[in-house]
């Protein structure tokens, strides 16, 4: 006799993977390149971004050197829930600029069996977790922790270092607004910013 439902070997596994790192670290362009794969493999994917990002592109996710793929930008964490059901792989760039909210969207699109790929800046420019990052690290499968270069001596960055007076947490900005730092750059920086303002 035919048990119905008790072995499914279709049945999509979901997971979520995140990606993070300071600006300049290579985040969007490996969310990117693992889209990129799922669509090679004719997966149906959807990529997502805030809508306030409209440094490059209006609609596309955009990296720093240039590489792009279509996006659909969405105000809020909860209309990515409305918009992904049917997809298999679900791809959100800048997450550290969506609210708290993200964290139980990922879990309930990986939950149905979505493999999700988040990607953003674990830290803001004063070097504290940002957003929804830290909860997403804890509730992931997979994170990938990328570095940028060291403007001031060459190491491995992992901070953002801000080099405007701008003060706002957030500040969508390029080269002209930030600079990747090490450890050691970010914490001499921190303290020069506080000499001058004394």
């Amino acid at each position: 006799m035919f048990l119905e439902n008790t072995i499914n070997p279709h049945k999509r596994k979901g997971c979520i993977e995140v990606i993070c790192g300071s600006m300049f670290s290579g985040k969007t362009e490996e969310l990117i390149r693992r889209m990129k794969r799922a669509q090679f493999a004719r997966q149906k994917v959807e990529i997502f971004k805030p809508a306030i990002d409209t440094r490059y592109d209006e609609v596309k996710v955009v990296s720093h050197i240039g590489t792009s793929i279509h996006s659909t930008p969405v105000p809020s964490s909860s209309n990515i829930l409305l918009l992904a059901a049917d997809c298999d792989v679900v791809g959100i760039d800048e997450a550290q600029f969506f609210d708290l909210g993200l964290i139980d969207v990922c879990n309930q699109l990986s939950t149905s069996g979505i493999r999700v790929i988040v990607a953003g800046l674990d830290m803001d420019y004063l070097g504290k977790p940002f957003g929804p990052i830290p909860g997403l690290l804890a509730v992931a499968e997979y994170v990938t922790k990328v570095h940028a270069i060291c403007m001031r001596c060459g190491n491995l960055a992992n901070h953002s270092h801000r080099i405007t007076d701008e003060s706002s947490l957030v500040l969508l900005g390029e080269v002209n607004n930030y600079e990747p730092l090490c450890r050691d750059c970010f914490t001499e920086a921190l303290a020069g910013n506080k000499n001058t303002t004394l």
